[in-house]
């Protein structure tokens, strides 16, 4: 949600590109077809190149669906549209699949882009000066994020007891520079940057609108629950197919492709240890 940064819109770009490719494979000699579904940008981007080119050599030929909102790739992959998707983290995943009565599962955490505090003002956040506005977002998920970020960057202090996956403002023992809070949903974030002296994006808001995610003043130490997942229909968690995505994951190709193309992606811990 690696790494929550929601778009509510109904629209859907269908099937953005087929690629197939036949080999050896426990998929068996014949090449399948599966479909995955994604949300524009880098994740779409992630299964393009780290993970389609091995489920090929795994002998599947991939429909990768492309979608523009955080609501329809759940529902096609709990009605068979999709085999699996990208596009989420933990958090989301359990809450949509309760709240929409869907019997979905994560399967394997992938690097994700993470959220950074983004400055024109101010070369350091060493340098800020005291009441400056700070753009956060105003949903509860990526809001605690925010606040998290500022704590570890040492700008605020939380009360004792916290809860770190619903800290609000209201949680804040101490705001060392008294920065101003101005929330705004999350979509709205990349065109602050410049306009308010401190901007916090989620990393796939940031990448879709040209920030490079090393610019940042800050990023935030991702817990692995922000992280986006591979997610599946639980009744296939332990199929042939959820076999062979992990496997693909899991393997040195795809770390090679993340260290080359995803820079400042945030690993999960599986991948650090």
């Amino acid at each position: 949600m690696k790494n929550t940064n929601w778009i509510w819109s109904v629209a859907t770009l269908g099937a953005l590109v087929t690629l197939s490719a036949c080999g050896d494979s426990n998929a068996g000699e014949d090449s399948q077809e599966i479909s995955f579904g994604a949300t524009a940008g880098p994740y779409s981007d992630m299964l393009t190149k780290a993970i389609v080119p091995g489920l090929e050599e795994k002998g599947y030929s991939v429909t990768i669906n492309e979608y523009q909102d955080y609501i329809i790739p759940n529902r096609e992959l709990a009605n068979g549209t999709d085999d699996a998707n990208l596009f989420q983290h933990q958090v989301y995943l359990d809450a949509f699949a309760e709240n929409n009565d869907l019997d979905l599962a994560s399967l394997v955490t992938v690097p994700t882009a993470p959220m950074g505090i983004y400055s024109e003002a101010y070369q350091s956040l060493e340098d800020i000066e005291d009441g400056v506005e700070i753009a956060i977002p105003n949903d509860p998920t990526n809001g605690a994020r925010a606040f998290l970020m500022l704590e570890d960057a040492g700008l605020i202090t939380f009360k004792d007891e916290i809860d770190p996956l619903t800290v609000s403002i209201q949680d804040i023992d101490e705001n060392k520079h008294n920065l101003q809070f101005v929330e705004l949903e999350a979509a709205q974030l990349p065109r602050e940057v410049g306009q308010k002296p401190l901007t916090a994006v989620p990393g796939n808001f940031a990448l879709s609108a040209g920030l490079d995610l090393t610019t940042a003043l800050e990023l935030e130490d991702m817990a692995d629950q922000y992280r986006n997942v591979v997610a599946v229909r639980s009744e296939d968690v332990d199929g042939q197919l959820a076999q062979d995505i992990q496997a693909v994951i899991e393997s040195d190709e795809f770390e090679a492709v993340i260290d080359e193309e995803f820079e400042g992606f945030g690993k999960p811990n599986w991948m650090e240890q």
